[in-house]
C-alpha cells in the first residue's frame, strides 16, 4: 500500500469570477522511503499537490489517502491529527517562531504531541547535533543566517517522527553552497531515519539530488522517472 495517494484529483480555484484549474485528474502513488520531487514551472501545479497531501487544502474532486485513509472520510479532529502524528513540514519561508528559540522551535510540536519536557529537550538537541547546529540551540530565529533557519525548519520537522516530510521549494532563498548541503543533509535523514521526503520544486538540485523524479505541467503529471 502506497504511503500518499492521489486518485483522480483535481483542483479548482474561483476567484473573483474567474475559475483556475490547478489540478487534473491526477493519479500518483508515493512508496514509503522515497525521495521524490514534484517538479515543474510556476502554475504546473505541483504546490496545490503537495498541500493536498499536506491535509493543507481539499480536492474539488477524486481521492487524497494517507497510509490508506482518505481525508474526506475523516473528521476535523482525525485530520488535525494526522498532520501532527505522520506528517511533517517544510515552508520555503522556514515559518519558525521568531520569539523562541532553536530548541524551542524544535521542541514546539512534540509539545503538542504531549511528549514529555525531558524527552522533548532530549530529541532536540540530539536533532540539532545531527543536523549541524547545535550550538545554535539558544539562538532566536533572527539570530541565524537563511541555512542555518531552514536546517531548524528540518531538525523541527523531522524531530517529531512523521512518517513524511512535505517540503515546499525549500531551497528557495538558499545560495547552491547551502542548499547541496540541506539537500544531502535531508537525503541522508531519509536513509537513517526511513522518513519519506516529498519536495515540490523547480530547483535543479533538488531535481538531481531526488532518487524519483514527478514531472508536471499544467496540473498533470506528464513524467515519472525513477533513478537507476
Amino acid at each position: 500500500m502506497p504511503i500518499l495517494e492521489a486518485v483522480s484529483v483535481q483542483k479548482v480555484y474561483e476567484t473573483r469570477g474567474v475559475t483556475t484549474v490547478a489540478l487534473r485528474d491526477v493519479d500518483l502513488e508515493i512508496a514509503a522511503g522515497e525521495f521524490t520531487s514534484l517538479a515543474g514551472p510556476s502554475g504546473s501545479g505541483k504546490t496545490t499537490l503537495l498541500n493536498l497531501f499536506g491535509a493543507l487544502d481539499e480536492p474539488t474532486g477524486g481521492q487524497v489517502k494517507l497510509e490508506g485513509d482518505d481525508y474526506a472520510a475523516l473528521s476535523p479532529a482525525e485530520l488535525a491529527d494526522r498532520r501532527l502524528r505522520k506528517l511533517g513540514f517544510v515552508f520555503q519561508a522556514y515559518n519558525l517562531i521568531p520569539v523562541l528559540s532553536a530548541q524551542e522551535n524544535v521542541e514546539f510540536v512534540m509539545e503538542l504531541q504531549g511528549v514529555s519536557p525531558a524527552e522533548r529537550k532530549e530529541r532536540a538537541l540530539a536533532i540539532l547535533e545531527e543536523v549541524g547546529i547545535r550550538e545554535l540551540a539558544n539562538k532566536r530565529p533572527l539570530e541565524m543566517s537563511g541555512g542555518q533557519q531552514q536546517r531548524i525548519a528540518v531538525a523541527r520537522a523531522i524531530v517529531s517522527r512523521p512518517r513524511v516530510v512535505l517540503a515546499d521549494e525549500p531551497t528557495a532563498n538558499l545560495d547552491s553552497v547551502t542548499a547541496t548541503a540541506l539537500l544531502d543533509l535531508m537525503k541522508s535523514l531519509n536513509e537513517r531515519h526511513g522518513v519519506t521526503f516529498v519536495f515540490s520544486t523547480h530547483d535543479p538540485l533538488v531535481i538531481d539530488k531526488a532518487t524519483r523524479r514527478v514531472g508536471l505541467h499544467d496540473g498533470r503529471v506528464v513524467s515519472d522517472e525513477r533513478s537507476a
